[in-house]
């Protein structure tokens, strides 16, 4: 090979917070000693959905997924002797993106940065929280004002911000295929920047900056080559629309830039070592093909199916891109697919497919309109529905969990119980007082001043960045700020999805599912109920409703009548919906750790209302000692990511149904 410049590597990050903003300040020092180059903050999700520790909703919440920022003080301590001006940070932040790159730029400022050379990313893609991850707050309409204004401040005084990254990667932890994460991602892209256009803060010739200002966050699954042509697909795509659709010349300015965290949809409970090759696979798809690699990487850990990963676990993860970025010739080559027949003839074919939805979505009104339609959520759902149908007739395998099944003592997992991190239970109080204790301390005619300048903003229409900084300055807190947006914008509850998504399971004579319509029908006829119920509630505010959205669709498809509300409940909403409806059983899905908080608060006020007697099953990411807590505590069945079978959890579901109602156990020949 003739000689050339070795390519530079691609950003590697870590995605990590915890706890507090001390021991998160802790983790990322050590994680950056270790060669990490970026930064990537996980906030908890109570400032994920703009509310403060001491809220109801948070109850369970704080600190538990990432770090708790309610304040200056706590964004002051998250980055103590960290060089914010030679940075690199992203942040995983949407509904309140605004707020939080407020109070980044505030301790930038007391750092005596230059704040035109910060450099990072908010990531403030709010279409994708409506269909998958849950933590937006305002309707569509405030929302990507929100979005426009922020681009709009940062292109002018912030010029090397990302201020979104439109992300594909929930579109894929949300069943999407290949040609509907494209699309829709591209669909995204499209709303935002007609709405910055439109909004006439950016003059024409300065367009170029906000386009090339406009990144990606994608998701690489384990199907090595379709994800891989995904990424050149992506490129071709954007290449187009930027150039056709906007008129930008410049191409530096239409690059496809995009940043990956590879699936942890495909992480598996079952025989947890597998996910090392997975995450190997899937970070090779977004770095062998040189003309589609991805600016920045970040890998989860192989026990997240299990709960939080330890630090060690998060080395590992960075020593996978280390050995390849380092050791492996990779960076040494052109692009090793140009001019592959197979590659060109697959990109092809996503280009093709994917413009014909992008057309369809537009003939709707936009991204927007179909989010308000629920057609983008359903589809989803009917995806993941059609994808989980697969797994469970074997046809998709996952090696360990529905093929090579037996396997030897795991040395990684022999105690479970240190196999994660697990956080402090008494933190939560912690910080609730920490924040009281801002509050007490603050200038507070100064921060009741901000706010109403904050809201004033918000009726009219000047962009909203300005008064945001001075609430950061004052002293306002996370709850704060967004409660006074809420009192103008109002608040959004996504469609779920659920209720158009079709059969996505054969229920012919013979098959399992039929045999378990069978046990419901027989069930509702000896309890005189016409048809059984079931509640499926998402208690607190974790917002991954995949799970939930799938047993709600099989439930149904069993014959149940399911009750499901979507997300963000608290446990009182629940009960009283679970009496009201009068159900026989009462499901519970959370993923974000607050099982042993908001789980018991369930049961107790059942106890409570007189109803005890009806069921209460839980599923979720609940390590094992949790588990048995719970089934001690009185939950009827825990189901965790091992349990793929959905309909032999629904299966379980009525034989729960007939021992709390004493009838004798039911057994249909499938």
């Amino acid at each position: 090979m003739t000689e050339r410049q070795k390519d530079r590597p691609w950003l590697m990050r870590t995605y990590a917070g915890h706890s507090t903003a001390e021991a998160s300040n802790e983790l990322y020092r050590r994680n950056l000693a270790k060669g990490q180059t970026g930064l990537s903050v996980a906030f908890d999700l109570p400032t994920q959905t703009g509310y403060d520790p001491d809220h109801v909703l948070a109850r369970g919440e704080v600190g538990r997924v990432g770090v708790p920022v309610s304040h200056l003080g706590d964004m002051r301590r998250l980055f103590q002797d960290i060089p914010l001006e030679q940075m690199n940070t992203s942040m995983t932040i949407n509904a309140t993106a605004m707020w939080l790159l407020a109070l980044y730029e505030v301790v930038a400022e007391e750092q005596g940065a230059d704040i035109s050379k910060l450099s990072g990313t908010t990531q403030n893609d709010i279409v994708k929280e409506y269909l998958s991850r849950g933590t937006h707050v305002f309707p569509p309409g405030p929302s990507l004002r929100l979005t426009t204004d922020m681009i709009t401040y940062t292109v002018a005084h912030i010029p090397k911000w990302n201020p979104i990254n439109i992300c594909s990667y929930h579109l894929q932890e949300a069943g999407a295929t290949p040609v509907q994460e494209i699309a829709y991602a591209m669909s995204t892209a499209v709303a935002v920047l007609d709405a910055v256009r439109d909004s006439g803060q950016v003059p024409p010739e300065k367009f170029g900056d906000v386009v090339a200002r406009i990144s990606f966050f994608v998701n690489a699954g384990v199907r090595f080559v379709e994800e891989m042509c995904k990424m050149r697909a992506f490129g071709r795509i954007w290449d187009k629309i930027t150039r056709e659709r906007y008129g930008i010349e410049n191409p530096k300015q239409r690059r496809f830039r995009y940043g990956v965290q590879v699936n942890s949809l495909g992480l598996t409970e079952a025989q947890p070592e597998n996910n090392v090759q997975r995450i190997v696979l899937e970070m090779l798809a977004v770095t062998l093909s040189k003309d589609a690699r991805a600016r920045a990487v970040q890998l989860p850990a192989w026990n997240e199916a299990l709960g939080l990963p330890r630090p060690w676990d998060q080395q590992w993860s960075l020593r996978i891109q280390q050995v390849l970025a380092h050791e492996s010739d990779l960076l040494e080559y052109e692009d090793i697919f140009a001019g592959s027949h197979v590659i060109e003839t697959k990109v092809d074919a996503l280009v093709e497919e994917c413009l014909a939805e992008i057309d369809r979505i537009q003939e709707m009104g936009g991204a927007m309109a179909a989010v308000e339609s629920g057609y983008l959520k359903s589809q989803l759902v009917a995806s993941h529905a059609e994808r989980r149908g697969r797994i469970e007739a074997g046809e998709e395998k996952i090696v360990g969990v529905n093929c090579y099944e037996s396997t030897e003592p795991n040395p990684l997992t022999a105690d479970l119980d240190t196999a994660i991190m697990t956080v402090d239970p008494e933190n939560e109080a912690r910080v609730v007082q920490a924040l009281h204790e801002w509050r007490d301390s603050r200038d507070e005619h100064r921060a009741q001043e901000a706010l109403s300048a904050l809201k004033k903003a918000a009726a009219g229409d000047t962009n909203l960045f300005a008064a945001t900084l001075e609430c950061a300055r004052a002293g306002v807190t996370t709850g704060e700020w967004a409660w006074a947006l809420r009192d103008v914008f109002g608040e959004f509850r996504a469609p779920t999805g659920v209720s158009s998504a079709p059969l996505a399971v054969a229920a012919e004579a013979g098959t399992p599912l039929a045999a378990v319509r069978e046990k419901v029908a027989r069930t509702a006829e000896e309890l005189g109920s016409g048809k059984l119920r079931l509640l499926v509630g998402k208690p607190g505010l974790d917002g991954h409703s995949n799970g939930a959205e799938q047993i709600a669709v099989r439930a149904r498809d069993a014959g149940f009548e399911v009750v499901y509300q979507g997300i963000r409940l608290t446990p009182e909403q629940i009960v009283s919906a679970a009496v009201a409806e009068d159900v026989h059983c009462v499901g519970l899905s959370i993923l974000s750790g607050s099982h042993a908080e908001l789980v018991p608060d369930v049961l107790a006020r059942l106890r409570r209302t007189g109803v005890d007697d009806i069921p209460v099953i839980v599923g979720g990411i609940i390590p094992s000692a949790d588990a048995a807590a719970l089934r001690e505590a009185g939950v009827a069945a825990v189901f965790t990511p091992k349990d793929f079978g959905i309909t032999e959890i629904i299966g379980r579901i009525v034989d729960e149904i007939r021992t709390a109602n004493k009838l004798d156990p039911l057994e249909v020949p499938a």
